[in-house]
């Protein structure tokens, strides 16, 4: 079956519009807050949609290849907070609470922290078959990647 630059762009900047809705319904729907990473997994698939967008009004492979750059970029962070979860390797320290804390009393610190909401790099909230949404981010991203690049083929070869 053949498939179409614009289908495959369509497939592509909708995929990723898709994990970033799932990522929030997850969030505001089912009551998940999101940690720091899962935050920098959502940047490079908002990129895509707005690279799908640029592919559809324009010609050549550099839109396409920007969206495989993007997913690939949210699958690479996707592949590094799975090993955080797993205890590979240690997490970046902007997965704790931040906030400033000169010139505000004890009580009042204590008091944003008793506040504050944190989800660390480190906890699995969710998981399906196994694999933690950061995992699931990582797979779907390299989908969304082969489809990006199979665009950017056709953009060069007039398909």
């Amino acid at each position: 079956m053949k498939r179409s630059r614009t289908l495959l762009v369509l497939l592509a900047a909708a995929g990723s519009a898709a994990v970033l809705l799932g990522a929030f319904g997850f969030q505001y729907l089912g009551g998940l807050p999101p940690c720091k990473l899962c935050l920098w997994q959502r940047w490079p698939h908002a990129a895509a949609v707005l690279f799908g967008a640029g592919a559809l009004a324009t010609r050549g492979p550099l839109m396409p290849l920007l969206g495989a750059l993007s997913a690939a970029t949210s699958g690479g962070i996707g592949v590094y907070h799975t090993g955080v979860e797993r205890g590979w390797w240690p997490g970046p320290d902007s997965c704790t609470a931040s906030g400033q804390i000169t010139g505000i009393s004890a009580d009042d610190l204590l008091n944003q922290i008793m506040s504050a909401e944190i989800q660390r790099c480190d906890e699995v909230l969710w998981d399906l078959f196994g694999l933690s949404m950061a995992s699931w981010n990582a797979i779907v991203s390299l989908v969304l990647v082969a489809l990006w690049l199979a665009a950017a083929a056709k953009s060069t070869r007039q398909g």
